[in-house]
């Protein structure tokens, strides 16, 4: 019997934010993405084995990764500022 199992990676997009890149120094909006590797059985996703949070410039692709907080705070001030973009 063959059981075939991995590793998946799913990156989401938390929220859109817009402010000054540290890279390009450009305003422009800012992807605050959620990357989760998953465990798969039969590629079906079974659990969560890690976390990893970045935002994302979308004027020059720079991306600086960010702890968990940052990316709650980030989520909760847009918000709090109702951003559109």
């Amino acid at each position: 019997m063959f059981l075939i199992f991995g590793t998946t990676l799913r990156d989401r997009v938390l929220v859109v934010v817009r402010f000054v890149c540290e890279y390009c120094r450009t305003d422009a909006s800012q992807d605050v993405i959620e990357s989760a590797t998953k465990v798969s059985l039969f590629f079906i996703p079974l659990f969560t084995i890690s976390r990893r949070y970045f935002v994302v410039c979308s004027n020059c692709g720079g991306a600086t990764a960010l702890t968990k907080e940052q990316a709650t705070n980030g989520i909760e001030w847009a918000a709090r500022n109702r951003q559109v973009t």
